[in-house]
């Protein structure tokens, strides 16, 4: 199997798509890469029930941008749809019209499912095989959270916090109020507090986490150390302090503008980071976390690697 498989990650805040070729050891190398931002459910209501008909085009498009890319490569495409498009009432009407549109099927996976993908990739990005990890990943929808060891989850949660959602119902036009923040926060507790897996008191060995808000963070927090950006993040450590620390900064810049004067701030994250790093903060302090590790790889990578076990499970069926 030395050929070329896509994986798109339709996310709630963006779209990402990678090209990878699998070696004929079931190993692969990324060879390209996009992300377009879409925000996807963001423009009816506080909740993620409606995808507009705006949205859907802009999805289509970039979606029929990704095909073009793949049939480049001769790549099999699979594409993974995660928190605004399985939640969204009209969601079958999307998925109908992407795949009369652009030929693409797509797959709107359950939180649990979506956990345990993620986990597969960050084993992929992190030497974590054999140590006991807690993953977390926060995304613009929802935020996953997976008890995992030797490839086995122990347990995979899937909470309704995301960047983009808590923006949309506590900070209007991403601008920042203190009666907005002390909402946004006490929210985030209630939501980690009613669920029996996420206490203090579980054992593992290491934290990782992973996708936007928290990569964008460790850049942030890396840049601060060196005074320069490191080209990955992948493998980075920062700390409880370094984390409220920038929360608290960031919490003192009332609109997006302001937030882009702090050094290393992604532009196309300034709106959404202030929900994103309440949510990271609540997380460090529910499970009295020391420091977390980034992981580069997250929804995507876990797409190509689930393909690919998928694809030698059928040929050793046929053999």
């Amino acid at each position: 199997m030395n050929k070329c498989i896509a994986a798109v990650d339709m996310g709630t805040n963006s779209f990402h798509l990678i090209i990878v070729q699998v070696k004929s050891d079931g190993s692969f190398k990324i060879i390209d890469r996009e992300r377009e931002v879409i925000r996807l459910g963001s423009h009816k209501g506080k909740e993620f029930t409606w995808i507009s008909e705006g949205e859907m085009e802009k999805a289509i498009d970039v979606l029929r941008d990704f095909n073009k890319i793949a049939q480049f490569y001769k790549a099999d495409l699979r594409a993974i749809a995660t928190s605004a498009i399985r939640e969204a009432k009209n969601k079958s009407e999307f998925i109908d019209r992407v795949f009369e549109e652009t030929n693409i099927s797509v797959e709107a996976v359950d939180g649990k499912t979506e956990a345990e993908i993620i986990y597969l990739g960050v084993q992929n990005a992190l030497d974590v095989e054999d140590k006991r990890i807690l993953c977390v990943d926060i995304g613009g929808g929802s935020t996953e959270f997976l008890l995992g060891e030797n490839g086995n989850s122990e347990f995979a949660e899937s909470i309704k916090i995301g960047a983009v959602r808590l923006s949309k119902m506590f900070f209007p036009d991403y601008h920042l109020s203190d009666s907005g923040i002390d909402m946004c926060r006490n929210y985030i507790k209630d939501k980690l507090n009613i669920n029996n897996n996420l206490h203090p008191n579980h054992i593992f060995e290491m934290a990782v986490g992973s996708s936007g808000t928290i990569v964008a963070a460790a850049s942030i927090i890396s840049f601060r150390r060196s005074g320069k950006f490191k080209k990955t993040m992948n493998g980075f450590t920062f700390t409880e302090n370094e984390i409220y620390k920038l929360t608290a900064e960031v919490l003192k810049c009332e609109s997006p503008v302001d937030r882009l004067f702090i050094e290393g701030m992604e532009i196309k994250r300034a709106d959404i980071i202030p929900a994103g790093l309440l949510i990271l903060s609540q997380i460090f302090e529910t499970f009295k976390l020391k420091e977390m590790t980034v992981s580069e790889n997250a929804l995507r990578e876990g797409i190509i690697i689930d393909t690919i076990m998928k694809f030698e499970e059928f040929q050793s069926l046929l053999i």
